[in-house]
């Protein structure tokens, strides 16, 4: 193992020029590349390490010891040490993608791995998937998506719902593994590559229909209240109230822990329960509109006859159900699409012209809408 990192390293960098047998031997020939570029060697003798632990470290293996690998990183750090992105690699390999994602248990994740999936080969790429389980001590992902993305020899990462944390950030940088984030959790900083929707306009559009449908008492529930979609998604809520000249009562607002049926049905029965409950609800997740039903059916009420319900995403769950849901259709396939295009550029080393993409959300009016009853 040992050979074959220490081999895949040297493959990627040049050799060290002979040594002069001065103390400390120091080359004469190429010694500006030596000072910008430094070598494993050299840094393990200042780390006190081997040159395979080096290896290792760069290579991403986890059995490092934490304090070795703390040290190792800063050195390299402080040197400028970075890999060269697909240097000693096939030109002609396709290469493999990782999708880190924050779950698989529902139809949102189904719908943009299949996208990820068939934009991946048309571009001759394979697809391999990470769940990135949060930390029960912070509620952050652990680092060991990572290992399995180096393990793997992925040459690329697309997270979906995923934060990418700094410390993950510097490890693929040193690395020269390239990623972009799909839906990101929260606002990305301006120099990581992200593919969104237009989250904001879509909850507007979903408020408005409600609104020319006669209905003054219009209440939101979100989901996580952390998540940028879902800010967003509410702000959107609130501009179009504003505009038809409605206040929105505190207690019209309600957050989620996720995007649940749970959520769904709990938050609905709370405004169910309220002296003045609303007459039409945009809840910011089918899933959780799919909860709303069951509320509603708890308690002998219908939708649309008692209470109007627009959701967000489009998913296939919202076909099915009876009657079929008015929803905001979040474009899941033509996002993976430009997700992996733009991956695909930084895998050949092109550089990004823009690394912030949104796409346009649409308003689907199907059967869980009404005008409001006189």
């Amino acid at each position: 193992m040992t050979v074959i990192e220490t081999a895949t390293d040297n493959a990627t960098h040049p050799a060290p020029a002979p040594s002069t047998g001065r103390p400390g031997g120091n080359p004469t020939a190429g010694a500006g590349l030596a000072r910008t570029r430094p070598t494993m060697a050299a840094i393990a003798r200042e780390a006190g390490v081997s040159v395979p632990t080096v290896s290792k470290v760069l290579n991403g293996w986890s059995d490092v010891a934490p304090a070795t690998r703390k040290r190792v990183e800063e050195l390299l750090d402080r040197r400028g040490y970075v890999r060269r992105s697909g240097a000693g690699r096939s030109a002609a390999a396709p290469g493999l993608v990782e999708v880190v994602i924050d779950s698989l248990n529902n139809s949102w994740a189904a719908a943009l791995l299949g996208g990820v999936e068939a934009a991946c080969h048309q571009t001759n790429l394979g697809v391999s998937v990470s769940v990135a389980r949060r930390s029960a001590a912070n509620g952050r992902p652990a680092a060991s998506w990572v290992d399995r993305v180096v393990a793997r020899g992925s040459r690329g990462v697309l997270l979906a719902l995923v934060d990418i944390s700094p410390a993950h950030r510097a490890r693929l940088d040193r690395l020269g593994i390239p990623y972009v984030v799909i839906d990101p959790v929260a606002i990305p900083p301006e120099d990581i590559p992200s593919v969104g929707a237009t989250n904001w306009a879509g909850g507007m559009s979903a408020t408005e229909h409600l609104l020319k449908l006669g209905h003054k008492r219009v209440a939101v529930v979100g989901g996580p209240h952390d998540f940028m979609c879902v800010q967003a998604r509410v702000a959107g809520y609130r501009a179009a109230m504003a505009r038809a000249g409605l206040l929105v009562p505190e207690e019209y607002v309600r957050y989620g822990a996720d995007f649940g049926t749970y959520t769904g049905r709990d938050a609905t029965a709370a405004l169910l329960d309220l002296p003045t409950p609303p007459t039409a609800l945009f809840i910011c997740g089918d899933t959780m509109a799919l909860g709303a039903y069951r509320a509603l059916r708890e308690r002998g009420m219908d939708v649309p006859a008692d209470l109007s319900v627009v959701g967000f995403d489009d998913r296939p769950e919202s076909h099915w159900v009876s009657p079929r849901l008015t929803t905001v259709r979040q474009p899941l396939d033509e996002m993976a699409q430009a997700a992996v295009g733009l991956l695909a550029r930084l895998m050949r080393g092109e550089t990004l012209q823009s690394r912030r993409i949104e796409l346009a959300t649409s308003l689907l009016e199907r059967d869980s809408t009404a005008p409001l009853a006189q």
